[in-house]
């Protein structure tokens, strides 16, 4: 290791800066959609099965919500535009926006050039968690998605129900493209569910137990018309690791609700991100 400098201590006692102030991050109106809730009715439903991924699509200004149904499981969420595959969730600038795990009035953000709210967390059974002890909360956009080729390089093995497989297969299924083809829309997740963090010693992404129970949900707003594919992970919990055949796992539920009042008649989805790509150029 590099010796210190004379100054070491100065270097690291200076204060940190956040990246990007959202003071002027245009808000959800949450009062609008917390009365839109009260008269929501069920439209659809559909059930994940353990260590397999199902698509679904929620019109804007629905609701959906995704619910463990029989037992403590984790799932990985991708989201697309239902008009332009190319317009997917951003978890990147979603982490950077609103920091390491969602929650409720937090949303994910769609990538460049669109740059705008695909759906906004209405709700959140698991809210109370916080952050606990070890730094870990819940619903992370840090973890990118377990995978076939990650599990490759570390074990040597060929395994086919890692979350970004299911995910593949499932929009491939969806959309009737080769697994080729339609594995390059196959993006960073929002890992639903799970419980994260980061190591104070050597700052290496952790997973512990999920805190989630039969009954527990994230709620959703659809700000545009969406599809969505959810994996329920083969790591269950993810209490002990995220690419087996036997950690216990359990089906997700997703149910798509619309609002029967009349509350949405002034919303609107929101606009694509306003710069004129000009980049520079004269």
């Amino acid at each position: 290791m590099t010796k210190p400098p004379h100054d070491a201590d100065a270097r690291r006692s200076v204060e940190p800066v956040i990246c990007y102030p959202t003071d002027s991050l245009p808000q959800p109106d949450m009062d609008l959609y917390h009365a839109a809730r009260e008269s929501m009715q069920q439209i659809d439903q559909v059930i994940v099965p353990p260590r397999e991924a199902q698509t679904f699509q929620v019109p804007a200004g629905h609701f959906f919500r995704i619910t463990s149904i029989e037992g403590p499981q984790v799932g990985d969420l991708n989201l697309w535009s239902a008009t332009d595959l190319n317009e997917r969730f951003y978890s990147g600038k979603t982490r950077a926006l609103h920091g390491t795990h969602l929650t409720t009035g937090d949303r994910m953000w769609s990538c460049f050039p669109h740059l705008r709210p695909m759906a906004t967390i209405t709700h959140d059974t698991l809210d109370w968690y916080g952050i606990d002890a070890f730094g870990s909360s819940v619903h992370d956009v840090i973890g990118t998605r377990c995978d076939p080729y990650t599990n490759n390089l570390l074990s040597d093995r060929q395994y086919h129900h890692c979350c970004h497989s299911n995910l593949t297969r499932a929009i491939a299924h969806h959309i009737g493209l080769p697994l080729t083809e339609a594995e390059t829309h196959v993006h960073d997740v929002l890992n639903v569910f799970m419980c994260t963090g980061f190591t104070r010693d050597t700052g290496q992404y952790f997973m512990k137990a999920s805190p989630v129970r039969s009954g527990d949900y994230l709620e959703f707003f659809a700000e545009i018309d969406l599809i969505g594919a959810l994996s329920a992970c083969p790591g269950g919990d993810c209490s002990a690791e995220h690419s087996s055949d036997t950690s216990p796992c359990y089906p997700l539920e997703i149910t798509v609700f619309q609002s029967k009042g009349n509350v949405l008649n002034s919303w609107r989805p929101p606009v694509k991100n306003n710069y004129d790509k000009s980049h520079g150029s004269e």
